[in-house]
């Protein structure tokens, strides 16, 4: 993924989101800094369909994925599959085992795709602060 790719996107998040304002989520960095872990898919248009910005923590042989989303219109296509899978094969060429990635309790939608993903959903209370329960996925990384 680019600066450019990221700029479309930040620019374009409410085809991603809907109403809700992730803009603090979106930082630079999973472009800068991790950007060998940013992927997207492009629909026929050339408009980005859907990302992901994750990052691997080889000391925890870890693969983390920070944020899956796809455009509203080309959801139900099996994008944000290919991105997990693509990313997947990246965290086990980097010797990680293990993933990881989480969202809020009332995220029906995430909490869902995650679960199909083969991946164990955990509620845990505070883990983003006080009185701010997360679900945490994980999951075993296989060939």
């Amino acid at each position: 993924m680019t600066k450019a790719d990221f700029d479309e996107i930040v620019d374009g998040l409410a085809a991603f989101w809907g109403d809700r304002d992730l803009t603090a989520l979106h930082h630079p960095m999973f472009v800068h800094e991790f950007g060998d872990g940013a992927f997207l898919i492009r629909d026929e248009g050339g408009r980005v369909a859907a990302y992901l910005f994750g990052f691997v923590v080889p000391a925890q042989a870890l693969a983390y994925v920070h944020l899956v989303a796809v455009r509203d219109d080309q959801r139900g296509r099996g994008l944000a599959r290919s991105l997990y899978e693509r990313f997947h094969r990246l965290a086990r060429e980097r010797g990680c085992e293990s993933i990881k990635a989480i969202t809020t309790p009332g995220n029906a939608e995430s909490i869902a795709f995650h679960r199909a993903m083969g991946m164990e959903a955990v509620e845990v209370p505070d883990y983003s602060g006080p009185g701010r329960t997360r679900v945490v996925f994980s999951g075993r990384l296989r060939d």
